[in-house]
């Protein structure tokens, strides 16, 4: 039997991977499901736990000598493997607990090809690591990215690692911020994806090395594949040194939220 992904390239496989993971997703949704507790208040769900294994499953077929790091599985194979595809199978478990349909299915190979799902919307947003496509019904169109919604999502959720120093909901209070933005909180990374594809102005969060993390690898490289200006909250390529991440439509949108957080910091 002919293995259907075996002749996939590696933005094949993302798209193929973040698609069985959002079929489970969306499969789920409704059901009562087991929650597994993580601590610090963070849980998965069964359905998170059964789409990785779905994801896992596509990424061993087509690629069985690659190295995979998952949110809810750990490390599978070498964690120094050349390549290494880093899956969050469920990104908004807390959304999707609760009956809300904004959420994500991420999956990036590091540096490389990536893919990020909207399990309920029915996009899959992708990128072979140079540019960057959303397809939806079977139809492939290019990413946009623009400001001119002017929505920004902010994420509020803890920790809070560059506290005093950034807060996020001081950039909410930031007259500037009021003046040219309005606020989203969609809670989930699925709003990168949005930022590629002109949904979004921006999106702001705190955090370390965002490139490395099974959450963000996969949006991260879907914006930047598409244009968007990305960068950690200290303007510096991220994980270099502050970390966190703004990731813009364009070029001036940055500019003016980089001035904001700059602005609005406290001397630590």
């Amino acid at each position: 039997m002919i293995d259907p992904y075996a002749s996939l390239d590696d933005a094949g496989v993302a798209v193929a991977a973040v698609r069985a993971g959002a079929d489970v997703v969306r499969t789920r949704y409704g059901h009562r499901l087991t929650r597994i507790d993580k601590g610090a208040g963070d849980f998965a769900t069964a359905a998170d736990v059964a789409a990785e294994q779905t994801i896992l499953e596509v990424i061993r077929a087509a690629r069985p000598d690659d190295a995979v790091l998952g949110e809810e599985g750990g490390q599978h194979g070498a964690a120094d493997a050349a390549r290494q595809w880093l899956v969050d199978p469920l990104c908004g478990t807390l959304n999707y607990a609760v009956g809300n349909l904004l959420v994500a299915v991420n999956v990036a190979l590091r540096d490389g090809a990536a893919a990020v799902a909207d399990p309920f919307g029915g996009e899959v947003f992708f990128t072979d690591g140079q540019t960057a496509w959303v397809r939806q019904d079977g139809v492939d169109a290019p990413l946009t990215p623009t400001s001119a919604t002017r929505l920004v999502d902010v994420n509020l959720d803890p920790p809070f690692p560059s506290a005093p120093g950034f807060r996020a909901v001081d950039l909410l209070a930031h007259p500037g911020f009021i003046e040219r933005f309005r606020p989203r909180v969609v809670s989930t990374t699925l709003a990168l994806a949005w930022v590629a594809a002109g949904k979004r102005a921006a999106y702001v969060t705190d955090g370390g090395d965002l490139a490395r993390s099974v959450h963000f690898a996969a949006g991260i490289a879907v914006c930047r594949a598409a244009g968007c200006v990305v960068t950690g909250i200290d303007g510096a390529p991220i994980g270099q040194t502050g970390g966190g991440l703004v990731a813009a439509g364009d070029a001036e949108t940055h500019e003016l939220l980089m001035s904001m957080i700059h602005n609005g910091r406290q001397p630590i």
